[in-house]
């Protein structure tokens, strides 16, 4: 049967968040009994006094696979998304800045959220002056994602279905996580995950890795998420060990670049040098969207590897989890390929 051309590059279906994001000094993080770099989730009222403790800060749509699809837009791919908010303000911001990015967004908002409690999810981001973000994490609405929120057909024509291991906490949007993966693979279509956070692996690892095992095509993880999923501190043995569980991989290992695996193939990414490192928030999505794009167009590893290091290096040097130039200028600034828009 031949393969109907795909109208979207990726379809990611992640948790739907606004970030909240203030600068901190570590001893912040020690008072508020947080650990540094990482990411929990937390309920309204620790939610909303963590809030009141912290700096002033700026609000930014965020949530991991959301700034995914928002950086693949900036490249001028064509994402989508699924993911669900609250009919209230600020999931109205949500709606209107991943619009804005140009990725097409039509999943229905949890109409009786207010009523309920649940209000658009939040994530309060602490950056110490390292550039180090440590995330707590309301979910919300988000959390009321479910498999009746999955558009097969959205799902089936997309290249890439890109799923954010977060889902894999909340019951409902593990189920829609699984109805994502089954209806990609159903039109032929390839299935991505990232494994999203330390805290995530070490809760879900049995069943993180039962599902690569089944249903994942490619692996996005940092160098600490791979170390936890096959619980070793030896990089290429878990480096080998992924490789041969999937099509391709991509370990992102911070300012030694990153890895891309595929088979044997084993290929080095440098990282795009920054004058200053300002906030990493957002760095490993936008790395997913420069190499998701990479892989959906066909492009070498290598190349795919260089735009995901071009877009982590724009987002690392301002505040917030999007770009804020174009990537797709950018890329073309630094004579790297886009490949074929294959709509």
């Amino acid at each position: 049967m031949t393969q109907i051309p795909a109208s979207y590059d990726v379809c990611a279906v992640g948790n739907a968040i606004v970030d909240v994001l203030a600068p901190c000094d570590p001893s912040f993080l020690t008072a508020q009994n947080l650990t540094a770099g990482s990411m929990q989730l937390v309920d309204a009222q620790q939610s909303a006094a963590l809030y009141a403790a912290m700096a002033a800060g700026v609000e930014a749509s965020g949530g991991s696979a959301g700034n995914t699809v928002a950086g693949i837009g900036s490249f001028g791919g064509r994402a989508a998304y699924i993911g669900k908010v609250a009919d209230d303000t600020l999931g109205g911001v949500f709606t209107h800045d991943i619009r804005a990015a140009g990725v097409a967004f039509e999943t229905l908002p949890l109409k009786d959220g207010a009523d309920s409690g649940l209000a658009t999810g939040v994530c309060m981001i602490n950056v110490t002056p390292d550039g180090q973000r440590t995330m707590c994490t309301f979910l919300g609405a988000a959390n009321q994602l479910e498999a009746g929120d999955i558009d097969a057909d959205l799902i089936g024509a997309s290249a890439i279905v890109y799923l954010e291991g977060y889902l894999f906490d909340p019951a409902p949007a593990r189920a829609a996580f699984e109805a994502a993966a089954a209806a990609a693979h159903t039109a032929g279509r390839k299935v991505a995950i990232t494994l999203s956070d330390t805290f995530v692996v070490a809760r879900w690892r049995a069943e993180l890795l039962a599902f690569i095992e089944t249903s994942a095509d490619i692996v996005l993880a940092n160098e600490g998420e791979l170390a936890a999923l096959f619980e070793t501190d030896d990089f290429d043995a878990a480096a080998a060990q992924l490789a041969s569980m999937v099509d391709v991989a991509a370990v992102t290992r911070g300012e030694a670049g990153s890895v891309v695996l595929s088979g044997d193939d084993r290929v080095a990414i440098a990282v795009v040098p920054v004058d200053k490192v300002v906030d990493t928030t957002g760095a490993g999505d936008q790395y997913a969207a420069g190499f998701l794009l990479g892989v959906a167009r066909g492009l070498s590893l290598e190349d795919a590897g260089k735009l995901g290091s071009l877009a982590a290096a724009e987002v690392i040097a301002h505040w917030g989890p999007r770009p804020m130039t174009s990537l797709e200028a950018l890329a073309k600034q630094n004579g790297l390929t886009l490949g074929a828009d294959r709509v």
